[in-house]
C-alpha cells in the first residue's frame, strides 16, 4: 500500500506491519501514525529499537511476550533493519512467529518493494495478511509532499518550483528542511528562489561549467557541459542550468551597493565581486533571468533537447558579457 493511500483509507492494522520504500520522513510519519491510531506510548504498550544496536533481538522477543499492565496491545517498532546483515535479519524475521491478535511488530525495512537481494527484504517474505507500507517517493508523491508542506507552513509555491522539487534528487527530509527555511523569507516559495538557495547542481562539474561562463571561458564551459550532456542529454540541463543562475544570482547581488552573499558563500566574495563590478547590477541580472528561464524550460520539459537549450543560453550570457566587457 502505497503511504498517501495508507494515510487516506486507514486500513485495518494486523499483528505485522512493514515499513518499506526508500524515504525515511515517510516511514517516521507512517509509524507515527500507527502508534496513534493503536492508542499505545512508550511506557504503555508500546516498545521501540534499532536493529543496528541491539547485541541480540532478545529484548524485542521479551517485547512481544511480555504482558501489557496498561494497555491489552502490545506493540513492538522495530527500526533500520535494512542496516543488518544476512544472519541477524533472518534471526529478526523468526520473532514473527510468535505473534497473535494482542501483538503488533513493526519493521522498518527500507528497501524498495521490488528490490532483488539476497536474503530478501522483509516484504518479500510476508505472508498474507501484513501490511506493507511503501514510503517510496516518485514524482506524484515528492509533489503532494512538497504541496502539503508548504500548505503547513501558511506559504504558497509556484508550481513550477514544485515541480523543481519533485522532479529533483534530494530527500523528502532534506526538501522539508529547505522549504522551512525559505518560508520564513517570505509568503511565496518561487522558482528563481529554489534555483539558487536549494537546487544547486549535485555535480561539481556544473559549478565549474557556470563559473567558466561568467569568467569568459565560453569554450571550455561548453566543453565541461557536453561532457555531462553527453552522459544524460536532458537531464543534465537542469543541474548546468541551476549553476549557472546559481553563479549569476550571487554576481547581481554583489553588483548591488553593501550586496553580501549568504553567510555559507562569503568563502566566494573575494573571487566574485571583481568580476561583478565589471558586469553590473543589470548585466549580472539579465544572466540571472536568462538562466533561469533556461533552468525553468528544463524543469519543465518544456525544452526536449538539453543541448540545444544549454548551447543558446551559454551562447547569450557570453555575448552579452563580451559585450558589457567591451564598453567599459
Amino acid at each position: 500500500m502505497k503511504f498517501y493511500d495508507f494515510l487516506a483509507q486507514s486500513p485495518e492494522l494486523p499483528a505485522l506491519i512493514i515499513i518499506e520504500g526508500t524515504e525515511r520522513l515517510l516511514a517516521d510519519q507512517a509509524i507515527a501514525r500507527i502508534e496513534e491510531r493503536l492508542g499505545v506510548s512508550v511506557g504503555a504498550g508500546l516498545e521501540r529499537f534499532s536493529a543496528p544496536c541491539l547485541d541480540s533481538f532478545r529484548a524485542i522477543d521479551e517485547g512481544l511476550k511480555s504482558l501489557g499492565f496498561f494497555s491489552e496491545r502490545r506493540v513492538v517498532v522495530v527500526r533500520d533493519a535494512h542496516e543488518l546483515r544476512a544472519q541477524p535479519r533472518r534471526e529478526l524475521w523468526a520473532l514473527t512467529d510468535a505473534l497473535n491478535e494482542q501483538t503488533t511488530l513493526v519493521l522498518e525495512d527500507l528497501f524498495p518493494p521490488t528490490k532483488k537481494t539476497k536474503p530478501e527484504p522483509f516484504g518479500q517474505l510476508a505472508p498474507k495478511g501484513t501490511l506493507r507500507i511503501d514510503t517510496t517517493a516518485p514524482t506524484a508523491v515528492r509533489a503532494q509532499f512538497v504541496r502539503e508542506r508548504c500548505q503547513g507552513l501558511g506559504v504558497r509555491i509556484e508550481p513550477a518550483a514544485v515541480t523543481a522539487l519533485a522532479e529533483g534528487d534530494g530527500t523528502l527530509s532534506a526538501i522539508s528542511n529547505e522549504l522551512g527555511k525559505l518560508s520564513l523569507a517570505g509568503e511565496e516559495i518561487r522558482l528563481s528562489t529554489l534555483a539558487v538557495e536549494t537546487l544547486g547542481a549535485s555535480d561539481p562539474k556544473a559549478y565549474q561549467y557556470a563559473s567558466a561562463l561568467v569568467e569568459g571561458k565560453t569554450g571550455g564551459a561548453l566543453a565541461i557541459a557536453h561532457e555531462l550532456l553527453s552522459a544524460d542529454p536532458r537531464g543534465a540541463a537542469v543541474p548546468l542550468l541551476s549553476a549557472l543562475a546559481t553563479e549569476y544570482g550571487f554576481l547581481w547581488e554583489l553588483a548591488r551597493p553593501n550586496g553580501r552573499l549568504p553567510a555559507r558563500f562569503t568563502w566566494r566574495e573575494r573571487a566574485l565581486r571583481p568580476l561583478a563590478e565589471r558586469l553590473g547590477a543589470r548585466g549580472a541580472r539579465r544572466g540571472f533571468e536568462r538562466a533561469l528561464r533556461g533552468f525553468e524550460a528544463a524543469v519543465t520539459g518544456r525544452a526536449d533537447d538539453g543541448r540545444i537549450l544549454v548551447d543558446t543560453i551559454s551562447a547569450e550570457c557570453a555575448y552579452e558579457r563580451d559585450a558589457i566587457m567591451k564598453r567599459r
